[in-house]
Formats: structure tokens, C-alpha cells, sequence
């Protein structure tokens, strides 16, 4: 999503449309979102390792279960903002007066798709996560 950029030139060079994920604030919160969990999957990691090494200690394994618990719902409201976009730019809304911008930037509109896709599937990681984390939990 970081890198869609598309421009549209019209009648000349001078006159120029262009689409990024900057202009729309939803594309922009998706994509500090997931920055955010990605770098929290990073800082996570070496909690996650002493909850390995140490099985005993649960205080580590609670504060990675409500963590990751924040995380799938920071990163579930990124990719919905960005859905109700992709699909605003896709079929457009005539109440509105809104057109369907991706018959001009098919290109803008793939990557955009694409990018939501994606995070789809992080989220469904997330959730897996979250589970495991639980069930975890749970034993001990």
C-alpha cells in the first residue's frame, strides 16, 4: 500500500492527475497500523522467547496475549477502513456522487487490493495467534 502511486495524464503533460495511498485518511491509518504491528511482532519477540525458555513465568505470556489481542484489533480496523475504500474506488457511490476512480487508475487500484488482501491474511494470523496464545495460557 506504501508504494501505490499512480499518475493519469490528461490532455497534456502539464495537467495531471495522481492517486497515492496519502490522499485518503483510512489508506493511510492501514498503513500505520500495520507499521505498528509490525514493529511490535519485532519488539515481541524476545518475550516470546523467554516464555519458551521459561514456561513458568505467565506474567510474560498474559501481557503477549492482551498485546496481541490490541494488535488483531489495530490491525482488523486498518484493514476495514482500507476495504470500504478499495471497494468505494471499485463501484464508486451515485447517492454520493462518488464515481469508481479505478476504470482511470486500474494500476493504484490493484496495488490498493492487493495490499488489503494481504492484511486480511494478517489478521487471520492474528487471530490464530491470539488462540494459541490462550490456549497456552489455559495449561499452565
Amino acid at each position: 500500500m506504501g508504494t501505490s502511486d499512480q499518475i493519469l495524464p490528461l490532455f497534456t503533460h502539464h495537467f495531471q492527475f495522481r492517486a497515492t495511498f496519502q490522499d485518503l485518511p483510512a489508506l493511510t491509518f492501514f498503513v500505520a497500523a500495520n507499521v505498528i504491528a509490525c514493529r511490535y511482532l519485532l519488539q515481541s519477540l524476545p518475550f516470546f522467547l523467554i516464555s519458551i525458555i521459561c514456561p513458568s513465568i505467565v506474567g510474560a505470556r498474559l501481557l503477549l496475549l492482551i498485546a496481541d489481542t490490541v494488535m488483531l484489533a489495530l490491525t482488523l480496523t486498518g484493514v476495514v477502513s482500507a476495504a470500504i475504500i478499495v471497494y468505494l474506488a471499485h463501484v464508486g457511490n451515485r447517492r454520493a456522487n462518488w464515481i469508481e476512480i479505478c476504470q482511470q487508475f486500474n494500476e493504484f487500484c490493484q496495488q490498493t487490493s492487493g495490499a488489503v488482501v494481504a492484511s486480511f491474511a494478517s489478521v487471520l494470523i492474528f487471530i490464530i495467534l491470539v488462540i494459541m496464545s490462550a490456549l497456552a495460557l489455559r495449561h499452565h
